[in-house]
């Protein structure tokens, strides 16, 4: 274990679970004062507890602005500067064309696409110059996937963010990487799956098709995100890191 994060301050949404959950325990980790988001008070107790070291958890959703001020509110009360921010809160459920709603269409480009865009920009006030910005994309932003398709055009919209944001943010210096997992162990995945051993099922099916023949686990995610957020990746900016076993690359 490393102090890389010593000092710094790390803002990392949906940080209740999953890829989330482990980012910031690895932020944590490593000597950060971290700042976690999650729509669910209980949720977010528990993760403040799992998590430790100087970690505060701030309740609110993303796709909602007066929620996303709430949090910098919070993080200024205590720091001058934000050093990283993970933009990670987001999800999706499944629908084919030909049954897609408008609130199933609604709902998943506010949380992934509006609430990315927002968390971002309300943040710019307090980034320092210098600072790393990184969003989750997704695997399925560059393929296919029966049924998924308002999921995976909101997580192509945020990878062109930050082939667009690198520009606009040049002359402070702050960089804008994505990491898209692949195929995660994730409760969100369970649940999307349908639980138990339906989604144990599919994801054995989807771990044949991956080279390295296994799903990822949120931690392998998160010490990408650390590497995208160190001085260590201090020349890597508007990239999009797969993090997927090889799974998009065949």
């Amino acid at each position: 274990m490393t102090n890389r994060f010593n000092g710094k301050v790390v803002v990392v949404t949906g940080g209740t679970s999953g890829i989330g959950l482990a980012t910031a325990k690895a932020f944590s980790d490593e000597g950060a004062s971290v700042f976690i988001t999650g729509r669910r008070q209980e949720t977010l107790d528990a993760a403040v507890k799992t998590i430790g070291g100087k970690v505060t958890g701030v309740r609110g959703d993303m796709a909602n602005l007066a929620d996303i001020d709430r949090l910098y509110d919070a993080v200024q009360q205590k720091h001058a500067q934000i050093d990283v921010v993970f933009a990670n809160a987001g999800g999706g459920t499944m629908l084919p064309i030909g049954a897609i709603t408008e609130e199933h269409y609604q709902s998943i480009f506010d949380t992934n696409v509006k609430g990315v865009l927002f968390t971002v920009q309300k943040a710019l006030p307090l980034l320092k110059d210098g600072a790393s910005v990184i969003l989750t994309g997704s695997t399925t932003g560059i393929s296919g996937t029966p049924a998924f398709s308002v999921y995976s055009a909101t997580k192509a919209a945020v990878r062109n963010f930050a082939r667009n944001w690198i520009l606009d943010l040049k002359d402070r210096h702050i960089r804008v990487n994505t990491v898209s997992p692949g195929v995660t162990d994730t409760e969100g995945l369970n649940d999307l799956f349908g639980g138990g051993d339906q989604a144990q099922g599919t994801k054995d099916y989807l771990a044949s098709l991956i080279p390295l023949g296994r799903v990822g686990q949120p931690e392998e995610i998160a010490r990408t995100v650390l590497f995208l957020a160190s001085d260590e990746a201090s020349f890597v900016n508007g990239v999009e890191l797969f993090v997927d076993g090889g799974q998009a690359q065949i």
